[in-house]
């Protein structure tokens, strides 16, 4: 049944399961340590938090640093989480077309996750391979929590747009086209206001930035969008205020997400 459902639909059904928003990234950093215990790990960490997790977000880096037994701990560890909770791959791929077509097999076919990140800024095109999966969604980068941002995501354009604006225009279009996956949007809490929110598309959000970003939840306080929004954590999570434990520091954060969204 899962199968058949929409993207947006297996998310927005988790998110109303568990009135949660929370998008729990899993980047393992494996210096110095045994690659078994960082998998039994990552494990464990599923399971203790995946009652308040909308989804989790394996940044597919960190696994690729380790090497092939990294990303065999990645295809392992993606059966362990529950089957409604929708995983996104971080990838942030975006190559041209005969290349690109190798990831969506690899991350939709073989892997089997429910979404993943794109860099669009080689053009509409990259996107094709990934936009007539069933059931399945894509992240484009819009506007980064990193300063960078600035440099190119949201520098202004002759006729008055900002850059980010452009690949809101891959979202339009895409639904104009009549794309089965759906297309939503990355865009990080650091670099975003209100303004910004209303110069996108209403599309699925996927927004890095809190905790250890400094990313602000008010930021997003008194939205109207009516498209399901997704607040990833990770170092906050797995890394930090380490006397409480991975269940309590995602119902933390899943609690504060509840009430700026009010859920």
């Amino acid at each position: 049944m899962l199968a058949r459902m929409k993207y947006t639909e297996k998310l927005a059904a988790r998110i109303r399961a568990t009135h949660s928003a929370l998008c729990i990234g899993l980047d393992p950093r494996p210096e110095g340590e045994n690659t078994k215990d960082i998998g039994m790990w990552l494990r464990q960490v599923v399971q203790e938090t995946s009652p308040y997790a909308a989804a989790f977000k394996p940044n597919i880096a960190y696994f690729e640093a380790m090497g092939p037994q990294g990303i065999q701990m990645l295809v392992d560890l993606l059966p362990e989480i529950p089957a409604d909770i929708p995983v996104i791959l971080d990838a942030k791929r975006g190559d041209i077309g005969e290349t690109q077509k190798y990831y969506a097999k690899a991350y939709f076919e073989r892997m089997q996750v429910d979404a993943v990140t794109l860099n669009p800024f080689m053009g509409y095109d990259i996107l094709a391979p990934f936009l007539n999966t069933p059931g399945k969604g894509i992240y484009l980068l819009a506007v980064t929590s990193n300063g960078g941002a600035a440099d190119i995501e949201r520098q202004r354009l002759r006729d008055g747009r900002k850059v980010y604006q452009l690949v809101g225009d891959m979202v339009e279009r895409a639904r104009r086209e009549g794309a089965v996956s759906e297309v939503g949007l990355v865009v990080g809490l650091t670099n975003a206001d209100e303004r910004l929110f209303s110069e996108l598309p209403d599309a699925p959000l996927l927004i890095p930035g809190l905790g250890a970003q400094g990313g602000e939840l008010s930021t997003l306080s008194g939205s109207t969008r009516t498209s399901p929004a997704l607040i990833n954590v990770s170092r906050g999570i797995l890394y930090k205020n380490l006397e409480m434990s991975y269940a309590d520091r995602a119902k933390m954060y899943a609690e504060q997400i509840r009430q700026a969204l009010a859920l």
